[in-house]
């Protein structure tokens, strides 16, 4: 695990406090809403520059494993967040949203990570990637719509502006840009691998400076997201390593099965929401605030995964 990914945690609350600390400056609310939307499109677009869409056909060569992994993270899991909001959040919609988009977005970066902590199949999980990103792409819409459209909660033309400027504008343009490189070798550092990341960072420092006085003025959210989450955490957790086994996976197939389950893509759909809530700054924060409980669960995840592996 590389340095920056262990600290990744420490750095997300170092932006949360930095951009805290900004939003007590006189006019730094303003400036910094405006730098939200481009560092968060731009951090979309360093992400698919990454991204080996060619291999998406990959995905499919462990068959019972992509299969399971679609049918957890595409079909139950959305299921299970909407029963989640329904239990937990009733009359709270922003907050309600927030929670979907955070958990019907399965990761494509840090997931491949605790993969490897816990001695699992990071090959295969890195095969599924494309495809993981491709569908949430094109149903984080339709989630939104089909859970929240209908009580008019969701603006379809904010959403659609939302998609068009922090997807596939970006995604247009690393097409392109992977077109005119012919094929070229995009990622030759950790540096670069890790730009998208800064981009985050910076971009949750903004947005911090933006809302911060919000925030501070409804510290309760952390409390009232925390519950559903770990419901979501241990039930996914039982869920993919049962389904594992009665698969017949190998032990190192379900590490990776599990990882690709719990870990949640929370800066896509962060720049989903910046772009297509703009007068709702609470399903935003839900994104931030994702990652701060989610990684250390990972964390356990893995140890827990390398105990019943030994065992």
């Amino acid at each position: 695990m590389q340095w920056f990914e262990k600290l990744y945690t420490f750095f997300i609350l170092g932006a949360v406090g930095i951009g805290l600390i900004l939003s007590q400056l006189n006019g730094a609310g303003p400036f910094a809403e405006n730098l939200i939307l481009p560092l968060l499109a731009f951090m979309i677009y360093l992400t698919f520059l990454q991204i080996p869409f060619e291999d998406v056909k990959a995905s499919f060569r462990n068959k019972v494993f992509s299969i399971s992994s679609l049918l957890i993270n595409f079909i139950w899991t959305p299921f299970l967040a909407w029963l989640l909001t329904l239990i937990f959040l009733p009359d709270q919609p922003a907050l309600a949203i927030g929670l979907i988009m955070l958990l019907v977005t399965p990761c494509t970066d840090w997931y491949l990570i605790f993969t490897g902590v816990a001695k699992g199949n990071t090959a295969l999980s890195a095969a599924i990637l494309p495809l993981n990103l491709i569908l949430q792409v094109v149903l984080l819409p339709v989630y939104l719509y089909i859970f929240f459209g209908a009580g008019e909660t969701v603006e379809a033309a904010y959403l659609v502006e939302g998609v068009v400027w922090v997807l596939l504008v970006p995604l247009v343009i690393a097409l392109l840009t992977k077109k005119l490189l012919k094929g070229r070798r995009l990622v030759e550092s950790d540096l670069l691998q890790n730009l998208p990341t800064v981009f985050l960072l910076f971009a949750i420092i903004a947005m911090f400076a933006a809302q911060g006085n919000m925030l501070l003025e409804n510290t309760g959210i952390f409390l009232q997201i925390l519950p559903p989450l770990a419901v979501f955490f241990i039930v996914n957790f039982l869920i993919s390593q049962k389904t594992g086994q009665l698969c017949r996976l190998p032990a190192r197939d379900r590490v990776s099965l599990t990882m690709t389950t719990l870990a949640r893509n929370s800066p896509l759909a962060l720049a989903i929401a910046v772009a297509a809530f703009p007068n709702e700054p609470l399903i935003p924060l839900i994104l931030v605030i994702g990652p701060l409980i989610e990684l250390p669960v990972l964390a356990l995840g893995a140890k827990i995964m390398l105990k019943i592996n030994r065992t």
